[in-house]
């Protein structure tokens, strides 16, 4: 089981998937997980492992996806009883009311992807890209359809900039520096994926001649408008490593205030931020917590993305955290609702 763990994560931290594991810390019997078990939650609220049963199921995969929106570690407690004897700091108590019994300490960790450098071109600007953004622990993906190595230092190398799209995450940072030899294959291949930031190194005046290139192409204009140019923000820059600083500057602009606009909440009575657009499209796609339903026996929450336990009664669909739970509502439904 702990290959295929370690394996599934190896695989979404490849993939550029944020994910959530979840490891039993702690156990008091009678309860099916034990010490060490361990399970991978994904952002669709697939489990990966073994926690223990489908009484715990539900809410791990619920506080996973909490951890997922605030990026915040957490160490729950899924006891039949909470608050009958002192919860130690830093351990939230959830209920766990199921037939089972026992108690459960789960800690809970959220994995981000690690966000990616995407440069195109091997150019002096280009080469500076690279080396700037592994040191501040970028994955490196260099385009670079020449034969050359002078940008070997990369992570990796496509020579096939119709590869772009399949190496794009929705945390990578995409430049391109080609100073005109493929400028407009490249931002088309990269305008077709999510990336959050599209920089062309490039003067205006070029930057709006490529531009209406693509609108020649048919890339449309909201497209078009993600693509800024000159890359980076004003310091001045003149050499080629003083303008790859000015573009790190503005990639790491951009990727915290994706980072303020997806996470945070505005306060109550307040408005909204304002987003720009690119980071009006990383909102979209941020995790958000999944829809919910209580267990009319046990008051358990239960995840409706998914439930396997579920009954109709009088056009209503209910969710249950197992298959006892249903058992026994379907046998005299009025009597739980009643008392709900």
């Amino acid at each position: 089981m702990f290959d295929e763990f370690f394996q599934k994560a190896h695989e979404l931290r490849a993939e550029g998937q944020p994910f959530a594991t979840a490891v039993v810390v702690r156990a008091e019997k009678p309860t099916s997980g034990k010490p060490g078990d361990r399970a991978i939650v994904t952002l669709d609220g697939t489990m990966h492992g073994w926690i223990g049963g489908s009484c715990a199921q539900p809410t791990v995969v619920q506080e996973a996806a909490r951890a997922l929106v605030d990026g915040t570690p957490r160490l729950i407690r899924l006891s039949p009883d909470p608050g009958a004897q002192p919860t130690p700091d830093g351990v939230e108590e959830v209920a766990m009311t199921c037939f089972s019994g026992g108690t459960l300490d789960i800690f809970i960790e959220p994995h981000q992807p690690t966000p990616r450098l995407l440069v195109v071109g091997s150019l002096p600007v280009a080469q500076a890209l690279a080396h700037l953004g592994k040191a501040m622990s970028y994955h490196v993906v260099a385009v670079d359809p020449g034969e050359g190595d002078a940008m070997a230092h990369a992570d990796e190398i496509l020579r096939d900039p119709a590869e772009i799209a399949g190496r794009v995450t929705p945390l990578t940072f995409a430049v391109v520096a080609t100073h005109g030899d493929f400028d407009e294959p490249a931002l088309e291949a990269i305008l077709a994926t999510s990336a959050p930031y599209v920089g062309l190194v490039a003067s205006r005046a070029r930057g709006e001649a490529v531009l209406r290139s693509l609108e020649l192409d048919g890339v449309d204009a909201t497209e078009r408008s993600r693509v800024r140019f000159p890359a980076g923000l004003d310091i001045k820059a003149k050499r080629g490593d003083e303008i790859a600083v000015s573009i790190l500057a503005e990639i790491v602009e951009t990727r915290r205030t994706i980072e303020e606009l997806a996470w945070d909440t505005p306060s109550e009575g307040g408005a909204a931020p304002v987003e720009p657009e690119a980071a009006a499209r990383k909102r979209e796609d941020a995790p958000s917590e999944p829809e919910t339903a209580v267990d009319p026996i046990c008051q358990m929450t239960v995840q409706i993305e998914g439930a396997l336990h579920t009954h109709e009664h009088e056009g209503q669909m209910y969710y249950f955290c197992c298959g006892g739970c249903r058992s026994r509502f379907a046998e005299d439904p009025g009597a739980y609702l009643a008392a709900s």
